[in-house]
């Protein structure tokens, strides 16, 4: 829509307020709002002021002032507030008015048109299918002198001897949930009413079902699209995800690890490149691939541990990198394979429908900033043609540790993945994508308020094993 068209929008559908919303830098969602009468052509470029300095890993206070300018192609008319239009902003400075480099959305926006300068591809399509959980309780606290946290979930395993009214048995075995049919099955309907409401509010959906694990796992697969859309839609996707399940008195979350000895959360991203309307991966090589698709392969597992700071972006990711619950330890590839980190689907032999999977990320992590990272590394295996090496189409959860021994690991935590970007991110500077002050600002960030938070405090565990030594 240009902006004038958005203008006619608030008048048919009778708005009255407008909420400006972008990302703060490690990825939660963030909003202001004005009265529509205040949302003129004008502004979408003069754009709105903020303070920066109040945003996580911003500007300093010195230089706080900062304008969010509204995007028209990402206006939607927000089903849970009365009257009121929602659009995605970017970030720029009000002096120069240069876009802000540590706004997510930006580096994402660079991240396409670095791909376009290549000449290696005019579309970078991303299908990312999200999982998350929704529970019908959640208490947890960290202080001085106690750390706990308790789920409640009706169709948990654990609540099967529970004495209570509702207890109907019907109960989700652990790694027994998917797809599961009611009254088995207990967020049908909620499913369905998030997957309607992304509808309607412009995000294509494929599919919705119940996932692997207990207690309330679920997916809802978006069709796939160009990277910012796609990043843009993610947005919108846990905004209304969170609001649908907190309409029906539960809580959503999408932290990749909430539940221990059972499946967590991933974020599979489908991935593939196009020159116009031709599809580039599609070819005669493994797995019905072209050369260039394998490198893609080759780049992205050859920079895996250093896209992992940014895939995997929180310390509890690296509690769902284990083996034995269909997450990826080993860097490697395969055909229909889901053990291994990339994935190529066989569903269909279309060239329009070649593509691979990568599975290694999760939905803590910053969609523009993630897509934007593996992009840039397929990119970089397209341009030194760097190849995957052999692929293992065995089970990799089978396999003795002699077999696997020569197999690049994940890395088993957070730190390791800070370590690995700190050595190997110079993919990345390409085309000014990521900045040298993006980068040392994540692992400053990531470093001092996630891993010594955890590192620091004593674990509920511990006790367990310690108390009595």
């Amino acid at each position: 829509m240009k902006p004038r068209e958005v203008l006619a929008l608030c008048r048919e559908r009778e708005i009255r307020a407008v909420d400006l919303r972008f990302m703060d830098f490690p990825g939660t969602l963030k909003h202001f709002t004005i009265p529509v009468h205040a949302l003129t052509e004008q502004s979408f470029e003069e754009g709105f002021g903020f303070s920066g300095s109040s945003i996580r890993g911003w500007n300093a206070i010195n230089e706080s002032d900062m304008l969010v300018v509204p995007q028209t192609d990402t206006a939607f008319v927000d089903p849970f507030f009365k009257n009121t239009l929602a659009v995605t902003c970017n970030i720029q400075d009000p002096i120069t008015r240069e876009n802000y480099a540590k706004d997510p959305r930006n580096v994402a926006r660079k991240a396409e048109a670095y791909m376009k300068k290549t000449g290696v591809a005019d579309i970078a399509n991303f299908g990312p299918e999200p999982e998350f959980f929704i529970f019908d309780n959640v208490r947890f606290d960290v202080n001085e002198h106690e750390s706990y946290y308790h789920v409640e979930s009706a169709e948990g395993q654990w609540t099967r001897g529970q004495a209570s009214a509702g207890n109907s048995g019907y109960k989700v075995r652990y790694k027994e949930g998917y797809f599961p049919v009611p009254p088995t099955d207990t967020l049908q309907e909620v499913r369905t009413e998030i997957m309607l409401t992304l509808l309607e509010c412009g995000v294509e959906i494929e599919a919705q079902h119940h996932e692997v694990a207990t207690a309330g796992q679920c997916e809802i697969d978006l069709k796939y699209g160009p990277l910012v859309k796609i990043a843009d839609s993610l947005l919108r996707y846990k905004y209304v995800v969170k609001n649908v399940a907190v309409r029906h008195g539960k809580t959503a979350t999408f932290m990749p690890k909430p539940i221990w000895n059972d499946n967590g959360s991933g974020l599979h991203m489908h991935f593939s490149l196009w020159k116009g309307t031709e599809p580039l991966f599609a070819g005669s090589g493994y797995g019905g691939l072209s050369d260039l698709a394998l490198y893609a392969m080759g780049g992205i597992l050859q920079h895996s541990a250093a896209l992992m700071a940014f895939c995997c972006p929180t310390t509890n990711s690296y509690k769902r990198l284990i083996p034995g619950f269909d997450a990826p330890i080993n860097l490697t590839y395969s055909y229909r394979n889901r053990s291994a980190a990339l994935r190529i689907p066989v569903h269909s032999t279309k060239p329009a429908s070649k593509r691979f999977e990568y599975r290694c990320p999760d939905s803590s992590s910053n969609p523009y900033l993630a897509m934007s990272a593996v992009l840039m590394a397929a990119l970089d295996g397209i341009q030194n043609k760097t190849h995957p090496g052999q692929p293992l189409d065995k089970d990799l959860y089978d396999l003795n540790p002699a077999e696997t021994a020569d197999i690049p690991k994940v890395p088993r935590t957070l730190e390791e993945s800070l370590d690995a970007l700190r050595k190997d991110h110079d993919f990345l500077l390409r085309g000014d994508v990521f900045t040298e002050d993006v980068i040392d600002t994540w692992i400053w960030y990531k470093s001092e308020h996630e891993v010594e938070n955890i590192r620091q405090r004593p674990h509920p565990a511990e006790f367990a094993m310690y108390y009595d030594v």
